[in-house]
């Protein structure tokens, strides 16, 4: 199991590819909150329902000054068709060595209908405009998982 993020620990910086080649660097976008979301594969039914739950988020979490990226082990292809079936507005990045999730606790032993399996945890790290991990969640589940966390940002 890897070891998860705290509140108040530096958030890894990392740079991925998103679906369209784009390079993206935690590191640079220093001064804005940024949500990084971990889900475990594009196109799958409790992914689309994220994925898209964030989609129709996005203008309320950027009018209070968040970016969106998630971040998956697929590579390039899955993530441009998945982002265009579901005009997706925000990166989905392709981490397919799993070294970001790893550094994000988002990656381990996890039940999966009764069976312990090693994969993705679907999980959400918030991290502040000094790249300070504000909030840490973990198994997190795919419906209703925005609305809970616009919650908890006091955003309702």
């Amino acid at each position: 199991m890897t070891d998860r993020l705290a509140a108040g620990d530096a958030a890894p910086d990392f740079t991925l590819q998103d679906q369209d080649g784009t390079e993206h660097t935690l590191g640079s976008l220093r001064g804005r909150k940024v949500i990084v979301y971990f889900y475990p594969a594009a196109s799958t039914p409790g992914c689309t329902t994220e994925a898209c739950d964030f989609r129709d988020n996005m203008s309320s979490l950027q009018g209070a000054g968040y970016e969106v990226l998630g971040v998956s082990k697929d590579e390039l292809p899955a993530l441009e068709k998945f982002q265009h079936e579901q005009a997706l507005t925000f990166p989905l990045l392709s981490d397919p060595d799993l070294a970001v999730h790893k550094a994000y606790g988002a990656w381990g032993e996890k039940n999966n209908y009764g069976k312990v399996v090693t994969g993705t945890i679907r999980s959400t790290i918030v991290v502040d405009e000094d790249g300070t991990v504000q909030l840490p969640l973990y198994n997190v589940k795919a419906t209703g998982h925005v609305a809970s966390l616009r919650k908890k940002l006091g955003l309702v």
